[in-house]
């Protein structure tokens, strides 16, 4: 008697978010209050520890006016406005993110750029769009995603990186063992980051299918708690 009756309806900030998203940062990324509460610099300054202007550096600073560039995911703060002026309307920003909240901020503070777009997708799986990007960002999506994500995510940027375009990948590292930090963070993983450890035991290229086919230029911030990757296809 009880097939006929209604399901409960599905709330919109959550349908089709990924299980694990919604299992470990509900709290982070996905309820709209917390979104609203944390979507701020200063927020993005304290968690990175002061070293939030540098990392961003490290990412705008590969950007030229006109670029294309893919986004795969929607950043706290002013970083994806400072991105889309730094491309300039001769160019394209695009950027994806798979929940459904962090959309809704992101078209917020792309509003007056008309030639940034916003879509909900999946780092993993974005086709592109029939576009290719001259440059394609991962800042600090990696550590939060399941070591099977990371190979998906790494390697379908691979794939949409045409020959003379490049990755940027912004993200946690493993720190030196004298840098303080390393053993916040150690704590800040256990309780709160699950997935995030798994950057200190592997390089990037390590989710490559192919990494031998590229070029790897890794640089180190921060006694090693960070890292900017830039790839690019080899000669």
């Amino acid at each position: 008697m009880t097939d006929n009756l209604p399901s409960a309806p599905v709330d919109p900030y959550y349908d089709g978010v990924p299980d694990y998203m919604v299992e470990v940062y509900d709290w982070a990324y996905v309820d709209p209050k917390w979104v609203r509460a944390l979507d701020h610099n200063w927020v993005v300054r304290v968690l990175l520890f002061f070293n939030d202007q540098r990392l961003m550096r490290m990412y705008l600073n590969e950007i030229e006016p006109g670029m294309r560039v893919w986004q795969v995911a929607h950043v706290y703060g002013d970083l994806v406005r400072r991105a889309a002026e730094k491309v300039g309307p001769q160019g394209l920003f695009f950027l994806t993110d798979v929940t459904p909240v962090q959309i809704e901020h992101a078209k917020q503070k792309l509003a007056n750029a008309p030639w940034a777009k916003v879509m909900r997708a999946d780092a993993a799986s974005f086709d592109g769009q029939g576009q290719h990007y001259d440059l394609i960002c991962s800042f600090f999506l990696l550590h939060e995603v399941p070591d099977e994500k990371k190979h998906e995510i790494v390697n379908n940027m691979l794939r949409q990186m045409p020959e003379g375009g490049k990755l940027v990948f912004v993200d946690y590292a493993n720190p030196a063992k004298w840098q303080p930090i390393r053993y916040i963070l150690k704590v800040v993983n256990r309780l709160l980051e699950p997935f995030a450890e798994a950057m200190w035991d592997h390089e990037i290229s390590h989710y490559a299918e192919h990494p031998e086919r590229y070029v790897w230029e890794k640089r180190s911030i921060f006694a090693g708690v960070y890292q900017c990757v830039v790839v690019r296809h080899k000669k």
